[in-house]
């Protein structure tokens, strides 16, 4: 098979012929770059240490990141992992969708998966293409967004391509995923349920529905992917409108500077700085957090020297995964690691 081959798939209803021969792949210790609902995951088989290698060479992603499991049902993590009351609750509450749950591992899942820890992190997406691969495999399969390691997480099968070319054997095009950033991690090996990256599962509702509060802080950030290395991060500097002298910043690296968010930029430009086809703008928090990995990859081969980004006015549902990513991806949080780092 021609490496980085592109199938386009109906994202409804996946041609069973297609599905087969991209579980064959995973089985055989390949790698398939499939759509889930949140962003595109580079998939492999969760139980072959050697595939789960493959998946960090192919991205350049750090070997001490964990991977999250991806089941087709919510038994699934059974065999894998301790699943607590607590957990099954949430499963039958939000699974199928974009929660992810790190639960005690049952030290049958490889270590180049786990990262070495004595945890794993389990998922049920919801995409149909994702379900029908997970099933067609017969394994867990073991996926992080579609990417090359820092940059901004795919929504196409496009920038799967893009970053990844033959470093993947086979991508599953099934158009433009729904939420837009990855999934809420929930750690649930203490006595509280910890969360460790907000995501496209509110953290407010899953306080609602589950009946228990979510510790915002103090979860230990090695059990998680995307909390402790520079992720999400365009080509050209980032900057976020909440710094004071955001303009006078942006304008020291040239005179074309794009705008993103969900207001216009004269929130902080004057007028004709900013050109129109460098402005993008969102109608909600919800279609900022659709759009932003995507819009990231538009601005950096626009010609821009710069992006500035609004900062959303509230924490509240997405925004708080909305903040999270523009944090992780802007020129100050960049400088910000680098200092830490160094210490």
């Amino acid at each position: 098979m021609t490496g980085g081959r592109i199938i386009i798939v109906d994202p409804w209803n996946p041609d069973p012929g297609i599905m087969r021969e991209a579980g064959a792949l995973i089985r055989q210790g390949g790698l398939v770059a499939f759509p889930t609902e949140t962003v595109y995951g580079l998939g492999a088989n969760g139980m072959d240490p050697l595939a789960a290698s493959k998946i960090f060479a192919a991205k350049g992603r750090p070997s001490d990141n964990p991977l999250i499991l991806h089941f087709s049902s919510p038994e699934g993590p059974e065999h894998v992992a301790e699943v607590s009351q607590r957990a099954r609750r949430l499963m039958d509450l939000f699974w199928p969708g974009p929660l992810t749950l790190v639960l005690p591992s049952r030290g049958t899942v490889p270590g180049e998966v786990t990262a070495g820890l004595s945890t794993v992190a389990v998922r049920m997406p919801s995409h149909p293409v994702a379900i029908a691969l997970i099933d067609a495999a017969g394994v867990p399969v073991a996926a992080p967004s579609a990417n090359s390691s820092g940059r901004p997480s795919p929504t196409e099968a496009e920038s799967v391509a893009y970053d990844l070319g033959d470093g993947v054997d086979l991508i599953l095009d099934g158009g433009p995923t729904s939420v837009g950033v990855e999934s809420t991690v929930l750690d649930l090996t203490g006595e509280r349920m910890v969360l460790l990256r907000p995501g496209g599962c509110p953290v407010e509702e899953i306080e609602e529905r589950g009946g228990e509060e979510v510790l915002r802080s103090g979860g230990d950030g090695r059990r998680s992917p995307g909390t402790r290395y520079r992720h999400y991060a365009p080509s050209i500097p980032l900057l976020l409108d909440r710094r004071e002298g955001v303009r006078q910043r942006a304008l020291q690296f040239g005179t074309r500077i794009a705008w993103l968010g969900m207001e216009g930029p004269e929130r902080v430009f004057r007028e004709g700085e900013i050109e129109k086809k460098l402005t993008i703008c969102f109608d909600s928090p919800e279609n900022y957090a659709r759009g932003l990995f995507h819009a990231l990859r538009m601005l950096e081969v626009s010609g821009a020297h710069a992006i500035v980004a609004q900062w959303p006015p509230c924490e509240a549902g997405i925004s708080l995964a909305l903040r999270d990513r523009l944090e992780r991806a802007s020129l100050e949080d960049r400088r910000g690691k680098k200092e830490k780092e160094s210490l």
